[in-house]
C-alpha cells in the first residue's frame, strides 16, 4: 500500500488511490472512486462511487464529494463546504438513475471556501477563488474571486492565491494577466 488511510476509515473495492495520499479518521471511499497521488482527505470525508479525484488535492474536515463531481489536480474544498448532485431532489420520488446526476468540474487549482454550496451542473475555473458561506449556482469563469449568496464575481485570483490589483498584477508574486473574452488569462500562456 503506498497510502496511508486510518483504521476508523472505510475503503470500498474497486477503489484507486494514488501512493502518498493521506485518508484520516472516520472516511468513507466508495467503490469505483479514483483518488490521485499526495491527496489529503480530512476527517469524515465521503468520496461517493465513481467520483474521481486528480493529483494534490486537499479535501477539509465533513466533506461529501458526491457521484458526478469531479475535481481536478491540486483543487483545495474547505472544510464542510457542499456539492450536490440533483438539481431537484425529492425524498418521496427518489432519483434512482445515476444518468440524471448534473455534472461538476472543478478545475485545476481552484479553492472552495469553509460552507460554501456549488450547485451542480457548473464549472469552476481553474484558479477560481469560491469565498466561505458563497453559494455557486453558475458556471465560474478562471481566476474569478465569487462570494455570497448567489455568488457574485468580486475581482480576480493570481494562481498563488492572492487578489490581482486593478491593473491584473499580482503584488506577491508579480505574475501579469491580461483580459480574454469573459475572462483572464496569464500573459506567459496568451
Amino acid at each position: 500500500m503506498d497510502y496511508f488511510a486510518h483504521e476508523s476509515s472505510y475503503i470500498d473495492d474497486g477503489v484507486k488511490i494514488g501512493r502518498g495520499t493521506k485518508i484520516w479518521h472516520f472516511c468513507h471511499i466508495q467503490s469505483g472512486a479514483q483518488i490521485g497521488e499526495f491527496c489529503t482527505l480530512g476527517q469524515n470525508v465521503n468520496v461517493g462511487t465513481n467520483v474521481k479525484i486528480g493529483n494534490y488535492v486537499k479535501i477539509q474536515n465533513n466533506v461529501s464529494v458526491y457521484e458526478g463531481v469531479e475535481l481536478e489536480d491540486y483543487v483545495f474544498c474547505g472544510p464542510s463546504m457542499v456539492f450536490t448532485n440533483v438539481l431537484t431532489p425529492r425524498a418521496k420520488y427518489p432519483v434512482a438513475d445515476k444518468e440524471l446526476y448534473a455534472k461538476t468540474l472543478v478545475k485545476e487549482g481552484a479553492t472552495i471556501g469553509a460552507n460554501a454550496t456549488i450547485v451542480c451542473g457548473n464549472t469552476i475555473g481553474r484558479y477560481a477563488l469560491i469565498g466561505a458561506g458563497a453559494v455557486v449556482t453558475k458556471d465560474v469563469p478562471d481566476y474569478a474571486v465569487m462570494v455570497g449568496v448567489p455568488a457574485r464575481q468580486v475581482g480576480w485570483a493570481c494562481e498563488c492565491g492572492q487578489i490581482l490589483n486593478r491593473d491584473l498584477e499580482c503584488e506577491k508574486c508579480g505574475r501579469k494577466y491580461a483580459p480574454k473574452g469573459t475572462a483572464i488569462a496569464l500573459l506567459e500562456e496568451e
